[in-house]
């Protein structure tokens, strides 16, 4: 079996999101195949790109510019959609960069184990959107997409800590907070395969958000470090601009990150807190 690394390095270089997700799930299939037998498996070492592979189309734009559609329209729940397809590639990728750019890092394989899992329930998430796109007439590509959501790789692309803080902990938690709204919109569509997409989304994103706060807790013990000021420090460090409200506390908390950790990182840092 190919070392994970490699494996990671071999997703971040396919473009398409089809191949890309398909691979993804192949690789991750050996890999946890084989730890389900008890298998120590060669994590070894990747030179991982700086941005990975991408298709051709969508268009990637600034945040501003990406047009603003109202979802109580078909073409606004497709946009939509696409945006939660745009995200859900980017995550792939970002899991496997996580394996393939820190594998020096000596872990226990646990740690991998984990990245796996959440890479491969994000080629499922990808695809899920995909498919309810293409039951609407579209497809991922045909509209502009957001340019940005690489920034947090880049930015920690030496860090660790950092990559924890900012990529589970605080964008992977925010879709816990948005993600029950963008239901309800499909719901009172009567979208029933979004609905339902998007519900196996919202359950399995709680792991992905309690993969990174278990991690980061895990790496803070191993440098004797206090969790919460760590973390204020390195979101105040990497993340650019507020976590604004209102929180999905309950679903945060489940992950295992308390109000301590988030309110205190709002505009007024937390005093209008409820």
């Amino acid at each position: 079996m190919m070392p994970l690394a490699e494996m990671a390095e071999a997703v971040l270089r396919t473009a398409d999101g089809r191949e890309k997700t398909a691979l993804s799930r192949k690789f991750a299939a050996e890999w946890l195949s084989a730890r389900a037998e008890g298998a120590r498996p060669e994590v070894g070492r990747a030179d991982p790109p700086l941005h990975p592979a991408r298709p051709a189309k969508p268009e990637l734009l600034s945040p501003r510019e990406v047009p603003r559609r109202r979802p109580g329209t078909p073409e606004g729940r497709a946009a939509l959609l696409h945006a939660v397809a745009h995200i859900e590639l980017n995550a792939v990728d970002l899991h496997w960069d996580v394996i393939a750019r820190f594998s020096h890092v000596p872990l226990p394989l646990g740690f991998f184990d984990d990245w796996v899992k959440a890479a491969d329930d994000e080629s499922k998430h990808f695809n899920l959107m995909c498919d309810c796109l293409e039951e609407m007439g579209s497809h991922y590509g045909a509209m502009p997409a957001h340019a940005g959501m690489w920034r947090a790789a880049e930015d920690t692309v030496d860090d660790l800590m950092g990559r924890l803080a900012v990529v589970p902990m605080v964008l992977e938690a925010r879709g816990l907070d948005v993600t029950p709204g963008m239901i309800k919109i499909f719901r009172n569509a009567k979208a029933d395969s979004a609905v339902a997409a998007l519900e196996t989304i919202y359950s399995e994103e709680v792991a992905h958000v309690a993969y990174g706060s278990k991690w980061f807790h895990f790496l803070c013990g191993r440098h004797d470090e206090d969790p919460k000021d760590r973390f204020h420090a390195l979101v105040r460090k990497y993340f650019h601009g507020d976590l604004k409200p209102p929180f999905n506390e309950e679903k945060r908390a489940e992950a295992g990150i308390p109000p301590d950790f988030y309110w205190p990182l709002t505009a007024d840092g937390g005093s209008t807190k409820n």
